[in-house]
């Protein structure tokens, strides 16, 4: 009589799937196995493993390199799934007053009185799943799901900061006022992110959360006031005269802080930045002024070394206006100008007057100065984070940037070439298949990749928006959101593709159809408003896709 042993197969990664080639979104059969392997990759992080970012039925993870993706991608196919470990993180109260404008909206859909739906809210236990969205955003699940709603079919341009929302399965609270298609319940006065904690967000993933109904919202901090900073005389730097369109202090961004809804930020053209911090001696990573399409005009306080790079544009510098002799009229005169070449390390003299003029091709300029650019780090970065508000403001008008001492070498570059920029014709640029590309027909790639885009003036730090012939897709229904990053082309309902940049969410709903290479990612970054683009399909070597085998029923 032959003996048949029964094994029981191991929870395994049902599938992974390439993120351009820089990252691999890992799919699950649920919120569990998510949170299992979330636990285990920041327990025990994979080499090359640069950002975990884990949504409703996926876990998104970046590598440093195109080949250590490819090795994260092989090694989570080989993963056995173990439960997290149960902790007691404590239990975080929000008090609420449930007065939201969907609070009516709610109760008919879950069948509920407005009553009964704050009894729900506030008799269970929520579990911050995940982060994303936004800083300090935290998607709940709770004990039951009484309180499952769909989102609002057209979402709202402007969310109060503080709203308690529902979404689906999930519970949650704007952190800041921002656009959002919620179903909102009520509001809290609670801080859900503050850079002035050591922890800056409220909740964390793993984090247990209970809702309080009040009567009226009580603004708390769980740090004192900070006394207002004295004025601090700057003796060396640049004084801004005009910031032009926008300038921001950007370096190499801030990497690892995605489970806290954080995005990377950081220059746009990364090359241009390190190219210009390379002309004057600073490390690659210091911090310069990120300026988009000329207009820039500062003023050297003390003597500097300067260097400007990406695109190409007339750099004129004027001396101070100088008073005359005794042997003339005494009154003063103008003072000399001179120009001064791209990517080459210059000297601006104490009160000489630098100005970009307009770009002859291109969009984005970098001024690096010797010493970088002294601001405050925020999180391990100086970047300004247009999406979040992380990071410094917008220049304005006569303020002053102090140098700083992020010098790499005693010595000053040697002039340097630059690339080609993006001018009146059309930009290419490579990209390979999405994780969502089977959400579409051939038709719609071929589409995708035969027509030229136009970027419309909607474009921003966060994202640029084309225009041209919209794509359909060949699924109905919504893509449960998940972790995406720079380079991705996210497609909306309309059609229109979105083409992420360093700002960008760190979790869409979109499916993403293609992302753009990374090194194509700078040349992207330097397409003026009005440019066209068009996007060349390219095979991605990595190949994940293999469905693992699932545990037999008995």
């Amino acid at each position: 009589m032959e003996t048949v042993m029964q094994t029981t197969t191991a929870k395994r990664v049902r599938s992974v799937r390439p993120v351009g080639t820089r990252a691999v979104l890992a799919e699950l059969d649920g919120l569990q196995d998510v949170l299992a392997l979330q636990d285990m990759l920041y327990k025990s992080p994979l080499p090359g493993q640069v950002d975990v970012l884990a949504a409703a039925e996926t876990v998104m993870v970046v590598g440093e390199s195109a080949a250590a993706t490819r090795t994260i991608g092989a090694r989570l196919m080989e993963l056995e799934l173990t439960a997290p470990e149960v902790t007691d993180s404590g239990l975080v109260v929000i008090d609420t007053v449930y007065d939201g404008d969907d609070l009516a909206d709610v109760a008919e859909l879950t069948g509920l009185s407005t009553e009964g739906v704050v009894a729900a809210h506030t008799g269970q236990i929520w579990t911050v799943a995940f982060a994303g969205f936004a800083p300090g955003f935290g998607y709940m699940v709770g004990e039951n799901e009484a309180l499952t709603v769909p989102r609002r079919s057209s979402p709202r341009t402007a969310v109060p900061a503080g709203s308690v929302a529902l979404g689906g399965q999930y519970s949650a609270v704007y952190p800041r006022r921002s656009p959002g298609g919620w179903q909102l319940i009520g509001r809290t006065g609670a801080r859900m992110w503050d850079l002035n904690r050591s922890q800056p967000a409220l909740v964390r993933p793993g984090d247990r959360v209970q809702y309080r109904a009040v009567r009226e919202v009580v603004t708390t901090s769980d740090t004192p006031a900070r006394e207002p900073e004295k004025e601090r005389h700057t003796e060396s730097g640049l004084r801004i005269l005009n910031p032009g369109a926008q300038s921001l202090i950007q370096d190499l961004g801030r990497r690892g802080f995605g489970p806290l809804g954080v995005s990377a930020a950081g220059a746009l053209d990364r090359a241009s930045l390190r190219r210009a911090n390379r002309l004057v001696g600073n490390a690659s990573s210091a911090a310069a002024i990120e300026s988009v399409n000329g207009g820039l005009t500062v003023e050297a306080v003390g003597d500097q070394v300067i260097a400007v790079t990406g695109a190409p544009t007339t750099l004129t510098i004027e001396s101070p206006s100088w008073v005359g002799s005794d042997d003339d009229d005494g009154g003063a005169r103008p003072g000399a100008r001179r120009t001064v070449p791209m990517a080459a390390p210059f000297a601006l003299l104490d009160g000489e007057v630098l100005t970009l003029g307009a770009p002859e091709s291109g969009f984005r300029n970098y001024v690096a100065i010797r010493g970088g650019v002294d601001a405050p780090e925020v999180l391990g970065s100086r970047s300004a984070d247009t999406m979040s508000g992380i990071g410094p403001a917008p220049l304005a008008i006569r303020q002053v940037l102090a140098t700083g001492e992020q010098t790499a070498s005693t010595a000053v570059g040697a002039p340097e070439l630059q690339p080609d920029f993006p001018g009146a014709g059309v930009t290419v640029l490579d990209v390979v298949p999405g994780p969502r590309a089977d959400w579409f027909d051939q038709e719609a790639l071929d589409s995708l990749c035969n027509q030229e885009w136009l970027v419309t003036p909607q474009s921003n730090r966060v994202g640029m928006r084309l225009d041209g012939k919209p794509l359909e897709r060949t699924r109905e229904g919504e893509l449960p959101s998940e972790g995406t990053m720079a380079g991705a082309l996210q497609i909306p309902p309309a059609g229109l593709p979105v083409l992420f940049l360093a700002d960008h969410p760190i979790t869409g709903g979109y499916p993403v159809i293609g992302v753009v290479r990374d090194e194509h990612l700078d040349r992207a970054a330097q397409v003026p408003i009005g440019g066209r683009i068009r996007f060349r399909l390219v095979p991605d070597s990595a190949d994940f896709t293999t469905t693992t085998t699932k545990t037999p029923e008995k």
